[in-house]
């Protein structure tokens, strides 16, 4: 519980202590591919809290998601479309969702305690 914690906390302070900026041409593959990770850290969170987690599918489902959406920017890129605009709106659904259903498991678990 306290290590992915712990990681977070240690990833914010090297990147705060790190002059390191990411090329102009390269932010909107990162940008795209962070909310690809970030909705599978949520969806790993969600199915932990429905206790239907899987390390497997976690970690192939966060490099998968992560490499396709990059990849989804690259090729619009190439091809002069915007393609990284359908994988914001997928993505952010996505997330968005997942917020919701741990937001109501969250508070189903507390309004449960309570009783």
């Amino acid at each position: 519980m306290w290590l992915p914690l712990i990681g977070l906390i240690v990833g914010i302070a090297v990147g705060f202590m790190l002059d390191w900026r990411v090329p102009q041409e390269y932010s909107s593959y990162l940008s795209i591919a962070l909310l690809a990770g970030l909705d599978t850290i949520f969806g790993g969170i969600r199915s932990y809290l429905e206790r239907t987690f899987n390390v497997r599918v976690f970690m192939s489902g966060f490099f998968f998601n992560t490499l396709f959406a990059a990849g989804l920017a690259f090729i619009g890129g190439f091809l002069g479309i915007d393609l990284y605009l359908a994988a914001i709106v997928a993505f952010g659904v996505r997330l968005f969702n997942n917020l919701a259903v741990i937001r109501r498991i969250v508070l189903s678990r507390w309004i449960n305690q309570q009783e």
